[in-house]
């Protein structure tokens, strides 16, 4: 016995991506290797999301600054908290969650920014475009996981990530009205 940590250790995947392994949780093979498919491209376009709002959150400028700055970090977090529940959910069914950003990147359908920085409205527009991907498929997501009874990735879809997606919009889009006294 030695107190000694084992460094440098590797092993051989134990389950490759895009499998699932066999839990009794009343839900067929197929039903679990769908559900664990579509959550897992949901999966990366949230961490694309969630890495959209941090570089967008640390690029604010202008007059609105610090309120975009607080609202842009809210937002990030309430994307990191989904990022879980997604991958927990993968996990549940016995599948392999999307973890590593170079995987994340190959399978996610949002765009990729800009290495510099854009104006306000730009970021701002970009990430209601990021959404807007994450919403469709979600809501196609929820409606073909509940036709093959997994009512809890269609719960999970429905109560969380459409629900906080569609409430993050509302207040982005607000910053994007231009109003009469605007155009003064």
């Amino acid at each position: 016995m030695s107190s000694q940590p084992r460094l440098h250790q590797h092993s051989a995947e134990i389950q490759e991506f895009g499998t699932v392994t066999q839990l009794p949780i009343a839900l067929s093979y197929d039903a679990r290797m769908y559900s664990c498919q579509r959550l897992n491209r949901i999966l990366a376009d949230t961490q694309i999301l969630y890495a959209l709002y941090k570089k967008h959150h640390w690029a604010m400028r202008g007059p609105l600054f610090h309120q975009l700055h607080l609202l842009l970090d809210k937002h990030a977090a309430a994307q990191l908290e989904l990022i879980d529940v997604l991958a927990e959910r993968v996990q549940t069914l016995g599948g392999v969650a999307v973890g590593d950003p170079r995987h994340t990147a190959e399978i996610t359908a949002i765009p990729r920014p800009p290495n510099g920085v854009e104006e306000v409205t730009a970021m701002l527009s970009r990430l209601l475009e990021a959404h807007e991907i994450i919403l469709t498929e979600a809501r196609d997501a929820a409606a073909r996981t509940a036709a093959v009874g997994d009512d809890g990735t269609q719960d999970a879809l429905v109560s969380q990530v459409i629900r906080t997606g569609e409430t993050q919009v509302w207040f982005l889009a607000e910053h994007l009205v231009v109003t009469p006294s605007d155009q003064s």
